[in-house]
């Protein structure tokens, strides 16, 4: 895939069309993909710590996250996620050091898919507690100290 360009958000600076796309993302590959019926908008999109990235190839998204502030201070990275198409080409790594730099030296933690957790090592994640079972997928809880 040719050049893909970084987009950085508050919830309130995204249009309705750029918001759309990327739940669209989302629910093409958590809901569909992955067969798994959850409720995707679960409203920390619009908090005011929230912090959308994603990959933009002419002008769709084909990689994104978002990174929450928790109440505890602690940086929240989720809903990664890479179009079929566009995956092998770097980007959630692309994403997970945009992220990274933007969260500095606060504590960071994620909920891995468990068959990423050497993803996330990567990027200074360890594993933080037990594997659990939520929608029928493994994940694995992780944390970042700097």
């Amino acid at each position: 895939m040719s050049s893909t360009e970084l987009r950085v958000a508050r919830f309130t600076d995204l249009d309705a069309r750029t918001f759309h796309d990327l739940v669209r993302l989302r629910a093409d590959v958590f809901v569909v993909e992955q067969q798994c019926p959850y409720p995707e908008l679960d409203g920390r999109d619009v908090e005011p710590g929230t912090w959308h990235l994603w990959l933009a190839h002419g002008g769709a998204p084909v990689a994104y996250l978002r990174i929450l502030a928790d109440p505890d201070g602690v940086a929240r990275i989720g809903r990664v996620v890479v179009a079929p198409a566009a995956r092998g080409g770097g980007h959630a790594g692309r994403l997970m050091t945009e992220a990274l730099a933007r969260i500095g030296d606060r504590p960071c933690v994620l909920d891995a898919q468990s068959h990423l957790v050497a993803l996330y090592a990567r990027y200074g994640f360890t594993a933080s507690g037990p594997e659990y079972v939520e929608d029928g997928i493994s994940h694995t809880p992780m944390r970042r100290v700097v």
